[in-house]
């Protein structure tokens, strides 16, 4: 970049002095940066409580009534939109052997990219924000069911009274598909607006189920930018923001209190002395940030959550590791926001996130795209488990953690290094169940081409 480029009043240079891993971003290498104001949670602002995430679970059963019966495949968990937490032993003693580092302790993979209905980690956050904009609106034109059976929103009366409103957002693909089969389902008129990497099988689908999808050449932001316009100019029409929707978070958050009955169910202690670590792939931050949060309040210092974004997509670690969070995007720093973890293709962080998390967060790592697919095709050897790339960003986390300098800095100041036999991983694996088999089949070949790279 040119020297006398300025962001936010300081040259490169300047930032990069008082920065240093800012080169290695810049460089596009792979980096393990733990957050030098992690707080102790008894010490740290929470500014969103237990109590709103606990509402958030009650009305999502409140709704699952109706989830049952507009989506069959939610009928074994009786309407409720949850997925397995599965062991992979095999997957472990593979990486083992790959970076030559043992991880001591338990290897888990909560798969969220077997949600139903989306497929995706999205499918917690998105759905619900459209759930409690449908109650909110029911509420106000006292259409809410007297006798409590929600079942009626899935009538075609509710249908009818739910088309005379519209929803809109911006995606870069997994929260547009959550949304749009959700609000279509509902019968919401919806538009989602999709970045240029969002891939074609997404944009397919949503338009099978009725949605309007615009697509752009440029990036994500630019889609939130329109969608927001959109519903600026409707008063009908119902902005989902996924860089700034508290709703969005407290929909992910839910996913904590899930995960910890899931854990007393296998039997897994998380206590001082077996301390939780959980790797969370990240975008624009709303779903990593709400998972990580709603684990913070429940197992407070026991648990230490990092978020994994790829090299060329550093934007919440660029925002936290700074203090400015939005008002600087990788692009900034000649980063290009190219990747093809089309879930993790965010130039900008959210700041809501970003300013929630800072005293919470363990640290961010960055991955390296042919590292996402040599770990899927491993995954899918190793498990039997598809998934799309950006859903292995977690995967390479206990590696990195055990085997990085600043990883094992973090694990002696945090009094960790006796504990770590006792440790239970949990890799957060975001999306990919969904994908068509043929794409599958691609990522896989992908992932042997690059295996091969790797050794050449």
């Amino acid at each position: 970049m040119e020297n006398g480029v300025r962001v936010e009043g300081k040259t490169i240079e300047q930032w990069k002095s008082e920065y240093p891993l800012l080169s290695e971003l810049m460089a596009t290498a792979e980096v393990f940066w733990t957050n030098p104001r992690l707080t102790p949670v008894a010490e740290a602002e929470m500014t969103v409580t237990a109590e709103e995430v606990q509402d958030a679970e009650e009305r999502l059963r409140r709704f699952a009534p109706f989830i049952q019966q507009a989506f069959p495949e939610t009928s074994s968990a009786s309407g409720l939109i949850e997925s397995p937490l599965a062991s992979i032993p095999n997957m472990q003693d593979e990486l083992a052997r790959r970076f030559g580092q043992e991880i001591p302790g338990r290897l888990l993979l909560k798969c969220d990219s077997h949600l139903p209905i989306a497929g995706s980690i999205k499918a917690r956050g998105g759905i619900y924000e459209v759930l409690a904009h449908a109650e909110e609106l029911a509420k106000k034109h006292d259409r809410l069911p007297a006798d409590g059976d929600y079942s009626v929103f899935a009538t075609e009366e509710y249908r009818a009274f739910f088309s005379q409103y519209s929803i809109a957002v911006g995606s870069t693909g997994n929260l547009g598909l959550s949304i749009g089969i959700i609000s279509a389902k509902l019968g919401f008129r919806v538009t989602v607006h999709m970045s240029a990497d969002a891939k074609a099988w997404k944009k397919d689908l949503l338009r099978a189920k009725g949605v309007q999808v615009v697509e752009y050449q440029s990036d994500y932001g630019k889609a939130v930018e329109e969608g927001r316009k959109q519903a600026e100019a409707d008063p009908q029409c119902y902005f989902i923001d996924d860089e700034n929707s508290k709703r969005l978070f407290l929909g992910y958050a839910v996913a904590a209190g899930r995960l910890q009955k899931q854990l007393e169910e296998q039997q897994v202690i998380v206590d001082s002395e077996h301390p939780l670590f959980v790797y969370l792939p990240c975008g624009v931050g709303g779903g990593p940030g709400g998972v990580a949060y709603g684990l913070k309040l429940l197992y407070g210092d026991r648990v230490h959550c990092f978020f994994a974004e790829p090299t060329h997509s550093p934007c919440m670690l660029l925002g936290l590791m700074t203090g400015y969070h939005d008002k600087l995007a990788v692009q900034d720093f000649g980063i290009d926001n190219k990747t093809d973890a089309d879930g993790l293709a965010v130039g900008r962080p959210s700041r809501f996130v970003g300013k929630v998390m800072e005293p919470l967060l363990s640290g961010v790592y960055t991955v390296v795209d042919g590292e996402l697919y040599r770990l899927l095709r491993a995954l899918r050897d190793s498990e039997s488990v598809r998934l799309e790339p950006s859903a292995l960003a977690g995967m390479p986390g206990p590696i990195r953690l055990l085997g990085q300098a600043a990883g094992q800095q973090y694990i002696e100041q945090h009094g960790l290094a006796d504990k770590m036999k006792n440790a239970t991983h949990i890799v957060w694996a975001t999306g990919g169940s969904m994908v068509p088999a043929h794409i599958q089949e691609a990522y896989y070949a992908k992932g042997l081409e690059c295996e091969e790279q790797s050794h050449s």
